[in-house]
């Protein structure tokens, strides 16, 4: 537990866990490079603080919190995630993950030692956009952690980001249709690009999606935080 493998601890939060009070843990690094990343700083860096400076914080929000969220980058591909998240239920915090899909395996673990409360899955394009948006090949991986959230019991969400340089409303509406024909019954959240923001890549700036642009009528419903 002496690897420094997190970037940054946000200390509290109402908006990342859904009716829960949390603290984020940022890990850093990922294997993904998507181009509208908005954390580079962690995706490209170095852990700066160690899990026993983190179990240390912890101890001082117990019964002032409700929820750890593990984001980052990509926290699933640490090798002592599964020890981390094991820590902090032992202390009693309900968990989130924050993760782009492609730890299947370990997300499977995660899984069956209900280590976890609730998940937000990233849905970055559909295999057409997918390797451009991402830097990487791993559509199949997300899809197998989407199947494995699907069959389990626990709370999740799906959502993306977007840009209109890289998604159009039609891009949108097909991801859509994607998650309604693979059985998906919650909301579609979409985010919009925060433009000025700095990024992996370089981007102009983006036109804002509106909620009017889209078929709101069928299942998932596309909801734009």
């Amino acid at each position: 537990m002496l690897a420094k493998t997190i970037s940054n601890i946000s200390p509290f939060t109402l908006l990342d866990y859904p009716h829960k009070s949390a603290c984020i843990l940022w890990y850093a690094g990922c294997n993904m490079r998507c181009l509208y990343c908005y954390n580079p700083e962690i995706v490209l860096g170095k852990g700066t603080i160690a899990f026993t400076n983190v179990i240390a914080f912890l101890k001082t929000r117990i019964g002032l919190l409700d929820a750890v969220v593990f984001s980052g980058g990509e926290c699933l591909i640490h090798k002592t995630i599964l020890e981390h998240i094991e820590i902090v239920k032992e202390m009693g915090f309900l968990v989130k993950i924050d993760t782009n899909g492609s730890s299947p395996k370990v997300l499977k673990k995660l899984l069956d030692a209900n280590l976890i409360d609730y998940v937000a899955l990233d849905f970055k394009a559909l295999p057409d956009k997918f390797e451009t948006i991402t830097k990487s090949n791993l559509f199949s991986d997300f899809e197998a952690s989407f199947e494995l959230l699907k069959s389990s019991k626990i709370a999740y969400e799906i959502r993306t980001t977007y840009h209109s340089e890289l998604c159009t409303n039609d891009d949108l509406i097909e991801m859509q249709n994607y998650l309604e024909k693979n059985g998906y019954l919650g909301n579609f959240y979409v985010q919009n690009y925060i433009n000025g923001s700095e990024t992996l890549s370089p981007l102009p700036n983006s036109m804002s999606l509106k909620i009017e642009e889209l078929n709101t009528l069928k299942q998932p419903q596309v909801i734009i935080r």
